[in-house]
């Protein structure tokens, strides 16, 4: 059923929208309106056939939340047992989700109570892949974890309870980390895999944009971001883990309507993953060794891909200037990008293909009558989208996409000449937590904070979002117990040499202690 607007009401949209209407012409735009309600009720209730993604295991266990006592790092908003095939590349392998991915039967809030009950009744396409290929889902973790951007309780750095995990997919990280499950997916937005990866010394791998399906997942809803820098990827305690389950995961499907002709229907990075690095080179990136990055990081990074020498490779420092620059570009999207998912629903508008009713419908009325339990994060996000559009007119949002293939062609350059670029996954370690801060005055003392931290957090990881190339962050040793971390970037979808790299760098590390 639906509620009938009244003429004062249909006024008062209509000045929402931009244009003006009298009394005469309020009722009669009423009464029409009233009519074509009516026949999209009718459908909405009609007992058609509505084709779904096919769900695997519907036999499902409710699971449970897990108290402090079960979850001592806070990584986990949900536990369960949901086992897929007996055999396959994920047999035998525990899998969890970052909370903003859907799994049926299991609840789902990206991490905001405004959201708190709500229950999907599909799985995400890497839900299904992950159970077709053997995984057994044990369960949702937590997610962001730097204390300001949302609900619920923060993961716990299982290296120092007093240092940040990293977000946004900190409690995947961290459930890795202390080894409560072997494989978690997160999403990365502006390094979101790959920061909680690095400061709590786990692989996490971004892969090829569209390479993993992002059906089922409301990044951009949980993160605040544009769809287009959006990717879901793996995080293991090691390169083999994380290259299985990429493997299992990964290639074209039907229902993303984000992935390009360029997406191959799967990939092999398994094959030659032990074959070593003899004959490759490797690019330490110049600009991503600027200030502030802190000396030690730079010291071991540049330390560990050198040790990749005595295995054959070449070392060769490597300059994209571009690198200084694409920041400017890519955080240009957010505040429009989120803007626009909000006036166009969750998932946007135009494309053939399979929407979750009850998902987008759960997602639309917090926006509609939730938006003050909204975190302080994404209401400021939403006000510089509105802003921004209001002086820009679209502008801004145009050209951070239009000059998106300057700056890919850049780093496409630099790898027409090295096999992968290498850098500091972020420039130091994790920094210390701050006090938790939900509120607006609170958002004021943290935003000294951000601005100092942030750029080190994604000055090497967020460019690899807006071109989209591949980038894994791998364990690289410590700096006073905490983890600091290499970041490999490669060619579109050549996954399978990125990986290849990554695995002599852990391998390299391991033999020398």
């Amino acid at each position: 059923m639906f509620l009938p607007p009244a003429a004062d009401d249909v006024r008062r949209t209509a000045a929402a929208l931009g244009f003006t209407l009298d009394e005469e012409d309020a009722q009669k735009f009423c009464e029409l309106l009233v009519d074509q309600l009516a026949a999209l009720d009718a459908f909405d209730q009609a007992r058609i056939e509505e084709h779904k993604p096919p769900l695997l295991f519907p036999e499902r266990a409710p699971g449970h939340r897990p108290d402090a006592q079960e979850d001592p790092h806070n990584a986990w908003l949900w536990k369960s047992s949901i086992g897929g095939a007996d055999t396959g590349l994920l047999a035998g392998r525990t899998v969890s989700f970052k909370d903003h991915i859907a799994v049926a039967g299991i609840p789902m809030t990206s991490m905001s109570r405004t959201m708190d009950g709500f229950v999907p009744d599909f799985d995400a396409t890497v839900v299904t892949r992950v159970l077709a290929a053997g995984g057994t889902v044990t369960g949702k973790n937590t997610l962001i974890g730097v204390g300001y951007l949302h609900d619920y309780w923060q993961a716990i750095n299982p290296h120092d309870a007093e240092r940040m995990t990293g977000g946004s997919s900190s409690g995947s990280a961290v459930a890795v980390a202390a080894g409560e499950v072997d494989i978690a997916f997160g999403g990365d937005q502006h390094g979101s895999v790959r920061i909680p990866a690095a400061y709590c010394g786990v692989v996490g791998l971004k892969p090829t944009y569209g390479l993993v399906s992002a059906m089922g997942t409301t990044m951009s809803i949980a993160s605040g971001s544009d769809p287009s820098i959006d990717h879901v990827g793996p995080l293991a305690g090691n390169v083999n883990d994380v290259a299985v389950a990429l493997q299992a995961v990964a290639g074209y499907d039907d229902y993303d309507p984000r992935q390009s002709r360029y997406v191959p229907e799967r990939v092999d990075v398994l094959t030659g993953l032990e074959d070593g690095v003899d004959g490759l080179t490797i690019g330490l990136l110049r600009q991503g060794f600027d200030e502030p990055v802190e000396p030690a990081v730079k010291e071991r990074t540049q330390q560990a891909v050198g040790k990749l020498t005595a295995l054959g490779a070449k070392v060769v420092e490597i300059s994209i200037p571009e690198h200084r620059r694409v920041h400017q570009a890519s955080f240009a999207l957010d505040g429009d990008g989120f803007r626009s998912l909000r006036g166009s629903t969750a998932f946007g508008s135009g494309d053939r293909t399979f929407l979750p009713a009850n998902l987008l419908a759960a997602i639309d009325k917090v926006w509609l009558h939730e938006a003050d339990a909204l975190a302080t994060y994404t209401k400021s996000l939403l006000l510089l989208g509105e802003y921004s559009r209001r002086n820009f007119h679209g502008r801004v949002y145009a050209k951070a996409h239009n000059v998106r293939p300057t700056f890919t062609r850049a780093y496409d350059d630099a790898l027409s000449r090295v096999d992968v670029l290498a850098m500091p996954t972020c420039l130091g370690v994790a920094p210390a937590v701050f006090e938790s801060v939900p509120y607006a005055e609170g958002w004021a003392r943290a935003v000294g904070v951000l601005r100092q931290g942030f750029d080190a957090m994604t000055r090497n990881t967020a460019p690899f979002n807006y071109t989209g190339h591949p980038a894994v962050a791998v364990p690289c040793g410590d700096v006073d117990g905490l983890p600091i971390s290499v970041q490999l970037v490669g060619r579109f979808f050549d996954e399978a040499r990125l990986l290849r790299v990554a695995k002599a760098v852990e391998d390299s590390l391991a033999s020398h202690g």
